[in-house]
């Protein structure tokens, strides 16, 4: 398997380039599966100096008894089509439109996309486990790549936003399903700590500043460690390396995006083997 980063100004056209380099043998890297490249990469690595858009999504929905969830998929959900995003973008001009923007940038859902992806149902007619985050928690063996993670909205509001310990994220429900699980979760925190010997990260949510009542859908995203906000070479220097911005969730639906696609390769065929020196 070679992976590949596919990057783009127009979010859409770096889907679809990452989905074709993928195939039908590969896939298109979510935020648990960059949080564990990153976990088991050097730090030189360019996994860690770079942001990268994770092919995973956190929809606030209402469930049938009223309740306010977050449904977050890992590996393509309901936007996991560049013609899904394409149909937001064309609706935006007008905020009543139910297939364009939220007043705060994140993506309209149908009811109807709302109940299915509840029950596991995406709109390209695939079917995938959801689990409730208590279940999560106690952790799952053999998760697939593309799965769902129910979240009560009230726990996830009360989610930490802002720059935060390190102990205190190990236990931070948006945390651990963002990173696939609690271990997952913990290695990957150790990991991001000792690279510069840090005391906070930043950890980001939109829950305290939306409305619920509207379903809608935000695409969560990595940020880099060097030259994005808060390291030491910007406007955020006095953060230093103790606060790097970390994972971000709250971001516009729009604009520019870099994905990580993975698929198989024949070394034979590549390019890259050939002993061109002379």
């Amino acid at each position: 398997m070679e992976a590949e980063i596919i990057f783009a100004s127009h979010l859409p056209i770096a889907l679809q380039r990452a989905l074709s380099y993928a195939g039908e043998d590969g896939f298109v890297a979510s935020m648990p599966q960059l949080l564990h490249a990153r976990t088991h990469a050097d730090y030189d690595n360019i996994i860690w100096n770079t942001w990268f858009t994770s092919y995973s999504e956190e929809s606030v929905v209402t469930t049938p008894q009223g309740n306010h969830v977050i449904v977050a998929i890992h590996g393509g959900g309901i936007y996991a089509s560049p013609e899904r995003f394409e149909k937001m973008y064309l609706a935006t001009s007008d905020y009543g439109n139910t297939h364009g923007y939220t007043e705060q940038y994140a993506g309209k859902i149908s009811a109807q996309e709302a109940r299915d992806v509840l029950a596991g149902r995406l709109p390209d007619g695939s079917e995938l486990p959801v689990y409730p985050f208590a279940e999560f928690k106690q952790g799952i063996s053999d998760l697939p790549i593309r799965y769902g993670v129910i979240l009560d909205y009230e726990l996830a509001r009360k989610s930490l936003r802002g720059y935060e310990e390190f102990e205190v994220l190990k236990d931070d429900p948006n945390m651990i399903v963002r990173a696939g699980g609690v271990e997952a979760n913990a290695a990957y925190l150790d990991k991001f700590r000792d690279r510069h010997n840090t005391d906070l990260m930043g950890h980001w949510h939109p829950y305290n500043r939306i409305n619920p009542d509207q379903s809608q859908t935000r695409v969560p995203f990595l940020a880099g460690n060097q030259g994005g906000w808060g390291t030491e070479d910007d406007d955020f220097g006095e953060y230093g390396y103790d606060s790097e911005y970390g994972l971000g969730g709250d971001a516009t639906m729009g604009g520019m995006a870099r994905f990580v696609a993975v698929a198989p390769r024949d070394d034979a065929s590549n390019l890259r083997q050939l002993p061109f020196g002379m």
